[in-house]
C-alpha cells in the first residue's frame, strides 16, 4: 500500500484543507504516514500570507527533493495558497515537482493523482465558478474540530494576498454546514470552530431563500446534538455586529473568546492598509463586547513596520495594546506580498526598525499576558479534555472556554472529550496549571 505525507503550513483553513486532501488519498487506497522518509507522495499545503511561510514551503520542497533523489518513484505535490499564486511556474522552477493544486482544486485532486500515477505532471489552479460546496468526507474526528463555512474575502486590504489566492467571498449552504457538524458530533466532536476569512460575511453568494446571518448560523450550529462548544475565526472589525455580540452573550455554547484583528493602532496606517475602520470605532466595538460578554478573552493580529509607519504611528499601536489588554496576539513585521496594492508602496521602514518594533510589541504583550493569566489563579474553569499525560495517568490537558491551555491533575478517570471543572492554582506564561475541582 502506497503512503502519503502531508506538511501543513498557515491557518486553520489550511489545516481543514489538509483533512480534505487526506480523505481523498484514503479513498484512493493510500495510507497516511507521519514520516516523510516513508512517503510515496509528499505534499506541502502552503500559505502565502507572509514571506516566511512561503520560504518554509520552498525549503520543504528541497527536503522532498533529497528523498526523491534516493527514491525516484516518489511524487511531490504543491497545494494551497502558494500553489494558487504561482501555478505552472512551480513546475517550471522545480522540475522534480509532479503536481500543483490550487485552493479551488481539491474537488479535482483525485483526477490529478490519477494523471500523476500515469506519469503526467499536472497543474490545476482553475477557479470554481458558482456557489461554494464542500462535499462530505470521512476523517479522523477530533473532539475539537474545524468546519469551513465560507472562503475568500472582498475587503482587499492593501497588504493581503488572500482575495487573490482564495477568491471572492462565497458561503456554503446552511444545510451543508449543519450536515458536516452532525457528522462530526456523531463521531465524537464536542467543540467546533467555524472557519472563514471573514465569517461575519456568511451568506454571501447564497440565494435569498437559504440565506441567514452569521449570528443565526451560530444558533443553528449550537442546536446540533452532542456539540457543547462553538468557536469562530476570523471576524473583520468593520463587520462585527451587535447581533453577534448578543449571540456571544446569550448562547451558552458560544465560547468567551474573540479574535478580532486590529493590525495597527494608527488611523493613518489603518487607512493605508484599507482596513475601513478607525481605532476609535474598533475600540467602541471591543469595549461593547467586553461589557456584554462576561469573561471575554480577546486576541488580535498586528503588523509593524508597514510602509510610512512613523514612530508616532507605532506608539499608537503600543497604546492600543495597553488600553485593550489582549490575552493573545499574533504580531509580525511587514513583508511585501507580490500582487497586493501595498507592493507598489515604498517599503521604507528599515528592517532593523521593524525588528525593534516587533520586539517591543512582543515584550509588552508578554507582560500583559502574564497579568491576564494571573487573574485565573483561584478561579474554577471549565476544561474540555483533549489529552492525557503519557507517564502519569492522573494528568490531563485541554482548553478553557477562553481558549487557554490548561494542564491539571485528577484522581478520577477522565476520557478525551469529557468536561471537567478545574481549580487554577498557577499561571505559566503560555498555559495554566490546576487540579480537579470535583472533589477528587
Amino acid at each position: 500500500m502506497k503512503k502519503y505525507f502531508i506538511l501543513t503550513m498557515g491557518c486553520q483553513m489550511n489545516e481543514y484543507d489538509s483533512l480534505r486532501i487526506a480523505a481523498i488519498f484514503d479513498k484512493m487506497g493510500f495510507c497516511r504516514t507521519e514520516d516523510m522518509d516513508e512517503g510515496d507522495y509528499l505534499i506541502v499545503n502552503t500559505c502565502s500570507v507572509r514571506e516566511k511561510p512561503q520560504h518554509k514551503a520552498d525549503s520543504s520542497i528541497g527536503r522532498f527533493k533529497k528523498i526523491k533523489k534516493q527514491r525516484p518513484d516518489v511524487k511531490i505535490g504543491f497545494c494551497g495558497c502558494v500553489a494558487q499564486q504561482e501555478g505552472a511556474n512551480i513546475l517550471k522552477s522545480f522540475r522534480y515537482v509532479d503536481f500543483v493544486v490550487g485552493t479551488d482544486g481539491l474537488d479535482r485532486l483525485e483526477e490529478v493523482i490519477a494523471c500523476v500515477e500515469n506519469g503526467q505532471r499536472v497543474c490545476d489552479t482553475d477557479v470554481n465558478e458558482g456557489a461554494l460546496s464542500i462535499g462530505g468526507f470521512k476523517r479522523n474526528v477530533s473532539v475539537s474540530s474545524f468546519v469551513t463555512i465560507m472562503k475568500g474575502c472582498d475587503n482587499f486590504c492593501s497588504y493581503c494576498i488572500v482575495p487573490y489566492v482564495r477568491g471572492r467571498e462565497k458561503s456554503r449552504t446552511v444545510t451543508e454546514v449543519l450536515d458536516e457538524i452532525k457528522y462530526l458530533a456523531d463521531n465524537g466532536a464536542r467543540e467546533v470552530t467555524l472557519l472563514g476569512q471573514n465569517v461575519n460575511s456568511f451568506g454571501k453568494g447564497l440565494a435569498d431563500s437559504g440565506r441567514i446571518s452569521f449570528a443565526e448560523l451560530i444558533n443553528r450550529v449550537s442546536e446540533v446534538d452532542g456539540i457543547r462548544r462553538v468557536r469562530f475565526v476570523t471576524s473583520h472589525p468593520k463587520d462585527f455586529s451587535d447581533d453577534l455580540i448578543a449571540v456571544m452573550r446569550d448562547n451558552k455554547k458560544v465560547c468567551e473568546y474573540l479574535h478580532l484583528p486590529l493590525q495597527a493602532g494608527s488611523d493613518s496606517v489603518l487607512k493605508a492598509m484599507n482596513r475601513k475602520y478607525t481605532y476609535a470605532s474598533y475600540l467602541e466595538k471591543v469595549m461593547k463586547a467586553k461589557e456584554a460578554v462576561k469573561g471575554l478573552a480577546l486576541s488580535s493580529d498586528f503588523i509593524v513596520g508597514f510602509p510610512d509607519e512613523s514612530d508616532d504611528d507605532f506608539e499608537c499601536t503600543m497604546n492600543a495594546l495597553r488600553e485593550i489588554e489582549y490575552e493573545t496576539i499574533f504580531a509580525f513585521a511587514y513583508s511585501v506580498r507580490p500582487g497586493t496594492k501595498a507592493a507598489d508602496y515604498a517599503d521604507n521602514v528599515p528592517d532593523e526598525v521593524k525588528k525593534m518594533r516587533l520586539a517591543r510589541v512582543l515584550d509588552l504583550q508578554k507582560q500583559i499576558m502574564a497579568k491576564k493569566s494571573k487573574e485565573y489563579e483561584g478561579q474554577i474553569v471549565e476544561v474540555m479534555v483533549e489529552g492525557r499525560g503519557k507517564k502519569d495517568g492522573g494528568q490531563f490537558s485541554g482548553r478553557n472556554r477562553q481558549n487557554k491551555v490548561v494542564n491539571f491533575t485528577s484522581k478520577k478517570h477522565i476520557d478525551i472529550g469529557d468536561f471537567a471543572k478545574v481549580l487554577i492554582t498557577h499561571a505559566r506564561p503560555n498555559s495554566l496549571l490546576g487540579k480537579s475541582a470535583d472533589g477528587e
